[in-house]
Parts: C-alpha cells; sequence; structure tokens
C-alpha cells in the first residue's frame, strides 16, 4: 500500500470564509500515485471544518447565514446573553468551535482510476471560522 501526506496552509483574510481545495487534494493524489484508495483531508485546528458540497457562491452564503442564524450566532441576542461557556474563559470563539463541530473537521474521498470518486457537482472545501491567523489542513492518500 502507498501513503502520502502533504499540508496546506491557510491564514485567511477574514474571520470567516469557504476555499475550494479540490484542486489541491486532487494535486497531491496526483504526487502519490494512488490509483485506488482514499484520501482523507482533516482541518487540523478545532475551529475549522473540511466538508464536501457544491461549488456556488450562493451555497456559500446560504451556509454562513444558517450557521449565523440558527447554529452558532457571534453576535448573540439580548435575550440569550453570552451563554457560550466557552466565551467566559477569555476566549471569543465559541460559536467557532459549534461551527466546526457541526460542519464536521474532516471528510474521506475515495479514489477510482487515479481521480477523486466524485458524484455531480461535489467539491471539497475548507471552512475557516476562527481565521485571520495560521493553521493547516492535513491529506492523507492511502491506496494502491
Amino acid at each position: 500500500m502507498k501513503s502520502h501526506t502533504e499540508y496546506l496552509t491557510f491564514n485567511t483574510r477574514k474571520r470567516q470564509e469557504i476555499i475550494d481545495i479540490t484542486d489541491r487534494v486532487q494535486g497531491a493524489l496526483e504526487k502519490s500515485g494512488v490509483r485506488e484508495g482514499m484520501v482523507l483531508v482533516s482541518a487540523m485546528h478545532i475551529t475549522a471544518s473540511v466538508f464536501v458540497n457544491d461549488h456556488e457562491s450562493g451555497l456559500w452564503q446560504d451556509i454562513l447565514d444558517w450557521l449565523e442564524g440558527h447554529v452558532a450566532p457571534w453576535d448573540h441576542h439580548p435575550s440569550r446573553g453570552d451563554d457560550y461557556l466557552h466565551n467566559r474563559t477569555g476566549e471569543d470563539n465559541g460559536a467557532a468551535h459549534l461551527r466546526s463541530l457541526t460542519l464536521g473537521h474532516e471528510v474521506i474521498v475515495p479514489v477510482t482510476e487515479g481521480r477523486l470518486d466524485f458524484g455531480p457537482w461535489q467539491r471539497v472545501f475548507y471552512g475557516e471560522w476562527d481565521g485571520q491567523r495560521k493553521k493547516r489542513v492535513i491529506i492523507k492518500v492511502l491506496g494502491e
């Protein structure tokens, strides 16, 4: 069995961003020489996500709006107060931790004939929920 490891580094300009990393994952796969197997793509930070979805800017905004409006708002409603216990430790990123938990920190993508074996429209994304500092993603390719 072959294995290959690469790391991607991000230092986003905004606190929250969604970045399509599919081409970089495919590039790591090509360097590995693996034709049949799988690729693990995992955020190495607890306030970031890796997920598979559609590359469409309206959907990206829908995801951000859903996270803000229904999952883990940055700005708390007056009736709720600051109910993130994590923020009471001096941190201000309780929402980012919950967003990461919701979208997940890793994906496994099958490899067939040397290509990422996706369904229509699927791409791999890095979701940054507490950015503006250096963070990494690991790509681990395994197979024959």
